[in-house]
């Protein structure tokens, strides 16, 4: 179940509340769930019954309850807490995290694709921002075109307009950097921030661009070596039982955790969460014109795929035979590899097989 599944499902139930006049209150456009705050907490958690209680005129704990009993046993949902003053917090069923990735690579390239023009989604809608300092007008150039992939076109003859040299500027900055470190910079930051060019690029991991070019490329050499060895992915459970399996991980890596937790560790649920979330991220970043929000969406997702492969190795060792778990492991690394891929190619930066 993706986080927009889930918010659809919970959509469903404050509307199966008011039609049967248990709620009182104008249905919203949409519910927001997202990861909660700490480990422990399910996850994804949505504060729909704190909002809507003061329109209800009933305390938000009454409202959580209402709506957890309409939740609970519905599809890819193993259970619903109440938390706090009213939070509602999911713990998604065993083939959650499967669904997701099935959903991921059935989708491909047009996984998280920025919606059609005029067709954003609801929420604040922000203009293209006016840059001033150094790079400025490279920064609109790049901005614009990055724009026009989220399908944002009239935010890019607003930026056109308002950089008329910027052309000659980024090839200032691309023959310093190269086109890639050079689109990096200019769309990293912020609006309000300013760029922060180097003074050469750095092929290293503590540079953010070479961190999420080098975890593609690790995602495309694990379904390669995974296609030399006989198989291919197919989405499962990824945890498994590692301790079944002599040689799971590599000589030079720690043994995977077992799988007998309750709940999918935490280096794992922060890779599927950025996954699961990755829609979102191009649609906000499009309603905005922001696409520093796509930059640091892959960065996060970078992060957490090189802790899970370190964490949890996805090819067999030595004499092992694939398994159902290796199988599962290198789905998950080839959905990676989409969302990482889909997010640079919006960006106008390359996604090199190797690195």
């Amino acid at each position: 179940m993706t986080p927009a599944e889930l918010s659809r499902t919970v959509l469903r139930s404050v509307r199966s509340a008011v039609e049967e006049r248990e709620l009182s209150v104008p249905v919203p456009a949409r519910i927001v769930v997202q990861p909660p705050p700490r480990p422990g907490c399910g996850d994804y958690a949505s504060n729909v019954a704190l909002q809507l209680a003061g329109q209800a005129g009933l305390p938000p704990r009454e409202v959580a309850e209402i709506l957890r009993r309409r939740l609970v046993g519905c599809p890819g949902i193993a259970r619903v807490e109440i938390a706090g003053p009213g939070f509602l917090n999911f713990h998604l069923g065993v083939g959650a995290a499967a669904g997701l990735v099935a959903d991921v690579l059935a989708r491909g390239e047009r996984y998280g694709e920025p919606p059609a023009p005029g067709a954003a989604g609801p929420g604040r809608t922000g203009g293209p921002a006016r840059y001033t300092g150094e790079w400025a007008r490279a920064r609109q150039t790049v901005v614009g075109e990055a724009l026009a992939r989220l399908g944002r076109e009239e935010a890019v003859r607003t930026q056109s307009a308002a950089a008329p040299d910027g052309d000659g500027e980024l090839a200032d900055l691309v023959a310093r950097l190269g086109g890639d470190e050079a689109r990096w910079v200019l769309l990293r930051p912020a609006a309000h921030d300013p760029v922060r060019a180097p003074r050469r690029p750095v092929q290293h991991e503590d540079n953010p661009r070479f961190r999420v070019q080098y975890a593609f490329a690790r995602t495309r050499a694990t379904v390669r070596n995974a296609g030399e060895l006989g198989f291919a992915g197919e989405p499962g459970d990824v945890l498994g039982e590692p301790s079944a399996h002599p040689g799971d991980a590599p000589p030079h890596r720690a043994a995977p955790r077992t799988s007998q937790a309750p709940r999918a560790p935490q280096t794992l649920q922060a890779l599927e969460t950025c996954l699961g979330t990755y829609p979102t991220a191009t649609a906000t970043a499009a309603r905005r014109c922001a696409p520093d929000r796509v930059v640091r969406h892959l960065e996060a997702t970078a992060d957490a795929y090189l802790r899970w492969q370190e964490e949890f190795w996805p090819l067999p060792v030595g004499e092992q035979k694939p398994l159902a778990v290796h199988r599962a492991r290198v789905a998950l690394a080839e959905a990676t590899g989409t969302v990482l891929g889909n997010g640079l190619r919006l960006l106008g930066i390359s996604a090199p097989e190797h690195v």
